[in-house]
């Protein structure tokens, strides 16, 4: 697996030079440590920390699947430079150890939770080297640190279901639940649109139908909060459809030449009022599709600060025979994206136009002050009781 990864990132990334990295030394570094590893998930985690090594957002290692899956029971999401519990599953043992919505996690197996280094807690813990159970450090309205442990539901993972009786039908099901989250949702009030993007994952013919819903509305409202980013066509089919005239992307910067990046205008594109959401967990095709909108001040940009991981990937899959079937590869960056303006948004991230943060409170009570605002902005009106209910069904 050394070997493929190395490889591929010598043969494809974008910067020949791998800015600057000995990457023969690296890679044999590597080696020495894999020989030395006393367990697979040792060994694999060196061919993560070589990808780590780039300092890329978008060039990581994916291992082979595990037999077994951990669900801990919650996610987290970076709030302004805060970490947040935003769901508690039902049942968990994170809800009968008494974890809440809306508190602060400062630490995880006591590492420190920052903008920086979650993504990293969250590929470790999840992918890498998943645990039986985590330790919090929390933190409550006095500030007072407090630890809980909370353990990991661990389950046959679906590869293992798909080798079972019924397995072909158990993964054609577990297929369209997957094309169904990645489906936008709508909320509609008057005039007013409310879009929720979970992915840049749509067809054409997708994208089309959603302009045509959006020109039947006076003002528009794009959710792109936790939006990972997605496919170059979808955006640009998207972005086209806010534009009667030609707008520049980007510049492509790829290993042997640049490309200019531009969209023609549409003469059926929605000229309606226009804001977008974005969050800590926007990222990639997010942030270019909010950073181009407020460029073209086409309209606002609304929430928090984005990832600030914005390249072009793609990935390099392989697969070994050892008693039985190993799939494993890696997404390997094979372009830089400057926008329009001359500056890259990787590790800086789209600053909104207004900064709206939700507060614990917010968390817990399940509102969203952010589409509010939005929502007054395009000229509706909205509280954040009702934007919090919008998607309810969906969060549950």
């Amino acid at each position: 697996m050394l070997r493929d990864v190395a490889s591929d990132v010598e043969k494809s990334y974008y910067d020949p030079q791998l800015h600057g990295v000995d990457w023969p030394t690296r890679v044999r570094q590597a080696k020495e440590n894999i020989d030395k590893a006393d367990s697979m998930d040792s060994a694999v985690s060196e061919i993560a920390a070589l990808l780590d090594s780039l300092h890329d957002s978008h060039t990581r290692f994916f291992p082979p699947p595990r037999a077994y899956s951990h669900d801990y029971g919650f996610s987290m999401r970076m709030i302004g430079s805060d970490c947040y519990v935003t769901r508690v599953k039902p049942g968990s043992d994170a809800e009968k150890k008494g974890l809440k919505r809306g508190e602060i996690v400062s630490a995880v197996n006591e590492i420190h939770v920052s903008r920086q280094t979650l993504s990293r807690i969250e590929y470790i813990f999840g992918t890498l080297r998943p645990q039986p159970g985590l330790r919090l450090t929390l933190a409550d309205d006095l500030a007072t640190p407090r630890q809980l442990d909370v353990m990991a539901k661990v389950e046959p993972s679906k590869v293992i279901k798909y080798f079972l009786k019924q397995g072909a039908n158990q993964f054609v099901r577990d297929w369209g639940d997957k094309v169904e989250l990645l489906e936008p949702r709508f909320f509609e009030k008057g005039d007013l649109l409310v879009v929720r993007l979970p992915a840049f994952a749509l067809p054409a013919d997708e994208v089309d139908h959603l302009i045509g819903k959006m020109r039947s509305h006076k003002g528009v409202v794009l959710d792109l909060r936790g939006n990972p980013g997605g496919f170059v066509d979808t955006v640009d089919r998207l972005l086209g459809g806010l534009f009667q005239h030609e707008v520049k992307i980007a510049d492509r910067m790829m290993r042997k030449e640049a490309k200019q990046l531009s969209l023609p205008g549409r003469h059926d594109a929605f000229v309606g009022r226009f804001a977008v959401l974005i969050d800590s967990e926007s990222a990639s095709a997010s942030e270019i599709f909010a950073r181009v909108v407020q460029l073209e001040r086409r309209g606002f940009v609304i929430g928090d600060r984005s990832a600030g991981m914005v390249m072009e990937a793609r990935t390099f899959p392989h697969e070994l025979f050892v008693d039985g079937q190993v799939y494993f590869g890696a997404n390997i960056t094979d372009a830089n994206l400057i926008m329009a303006d001359g500056k890259s948004l990787e590790n800086v991230g789209v600053e909104p136009d207004i900064v709206i943060l939700p507060t614990a409170r917010d968390i817990d009570a399940r509102r969203d002050p952010a589409m509010a605002k939005a929502a007054g902005l395009v000229g509706s009106s909205l509280t954040a009781e009702e934007a919090g209910a919008a998607f309810k069904e969906e969060d549950k």
